[in-house]
């Protein structure tokens, strides 16, 4: 088995607000990955006290223990209890009911010798590859439904769309979000490899359509989850123009996970 994860900050002047691990446990029980893209908040109160830094390094830690050692659950489950598990230990000092409480985007895949299970909440992405070459995206794509123009401003997002029926979902303080995640398995032999990308390092294929999900699995196969970043990093320091960039930052935390069984 290969694994191999990369990630790096948008700004080195910014916390690396991602966050990524992969298990792979002794005596055959099978492994796990974890991957996270925390939600900045814009300038001003966010009802807590900690960083989205904080707030994923503790989500996905204990997104990764329990995947790794609670095999008797679903994924939607530890996602539920790894949420309430989070938020109980700054509940005391935050107000997490504040729309812009620390959050996150969800990537969980875990995997023993017969099947492979799988949840995606929010923009990023998880890819798997069948035996054949052919690959399917695991997307939650609330966010690309959205209508034009409704993402314009923060207060919009707040008020109609951020974790509301119509508009899209991320993991804070509710363990109730994990009913709109995207879930489902596979069986072991269905695929020899996934991968995980933030949406910093899906810009690829995404914003810049350098190629399309194969393509981007065939690229991490080829230069790995770092090679991936950097290609992304040129792509981004070369649209001047923001022909492909737009609005959006012209640099993103990217992180990149490649796992071939």
């Amino acid at each position: 088995m290969r694994i191999e994860l990369a990630t790096e900050p948008g700004s080195p002047e910014r916390p690396n607000e991602d966050w990524a691990s992969a298990v792979a446990p002794a005596a055959g029980q099978g492994g796990t990955l974890v991957l996270l893209d925390g939600v900045t908040p814009p300038r001003g109160g966010d009802g807590c006290v900690h960083s989205v830094s904080w707030f994923t390094s503790r989500l996905g830690g204990a997104l990764a223990e329990l995947s790794a050692s609670r095999r008797d659950l679903t994924l939607a489950d530890i996602l539920a209890l790894s949420i309430r598990r989070t938020a109980d230990t700054h509940r005391s000092l935050c107000d997490l009911s504040h729309v812009r409480t620390p959050q996150a985007t969800v990537v969980l895949a875990r995997w023993d010798d017969v099947r492979i299970e799988h949840l995606v909440l929010s923009d990023s992405v998880l890819l798997l590859e069948a035996p054949d070459g052919t690959v399917e995206p695991v997307l939650d794509d609330r966010l690309d439904r959205l209508p034009p123009g409704s993402l314009t401003s923060e207060e919009a997002v707040d008020t109609h769309l951020r974790n509301k029926e119509g508009g899209f979902f991320t993991a804070g303080a509710d363990p109730s979000v994990v009913s709109r995640a995207v879930t489902g398995e596979h069986l072991r032999t269905e695929v020899r490899a996934l991968a995980a990308l933030t949406d910093g390092a899906s810009r690829w294929t995404e914003k810049f359509r350098e190629g399309d999900w194969a393509g981007t699995l065939g690229m991490l196969r080829k230069v790995g989850p770092q090679g991936l970043i950097d290609r992304v990093r040129e792509l981004e320091r070369a649209d001047t123009g923001r022909v492909f960039l737009r609005r959006g930052k012209t640099h993103d935390d990217a992180t990149a996970a490649l796992v071939e069984f």
